[in-house]
């Protein structure tokens, strides 16, 4: 009986201790992903205005601005795959 009982005392331990773990673990990732999507905002922010301008760009700017546009989009992309591992 108090094998049983200290195996499963052992076993409780280690699961409170596991689930506290992983509890910080959540937070910090909550955190990271919370700094990573506010990067993201500005980053689509910038690009909304990005194509704006290239609305009233002649071709030759157009094509800088459409350089700028394209980069933003990938970081963008980005952002959402770095945020999509926390999950």
């Amino acid at each position: 009986m108090d094998t049983i009982k200290n195996n499963t005392r052992k076993m409780l331990f280690e699961l409170k201790q596991k689930r506290d773990e992983i509890k910080v673990q959540v937070h910090l990732a909550k955190l990271e992903a919370g700094d990573e999507w506010q990067g993201i905002e500005e980053k689509l922010h910038r690009l909304d205005l990005k194509m704006k301008e290239l609305g009233h760009a002649t071709a030759e700017s157009s094509k800088d601005i459409g350089s700028a546009a394209k980069q933003l989009g990938k970081e963008i992309r980005d952002g959402f795959k770095n945020i999509a591992k926390h999950f």
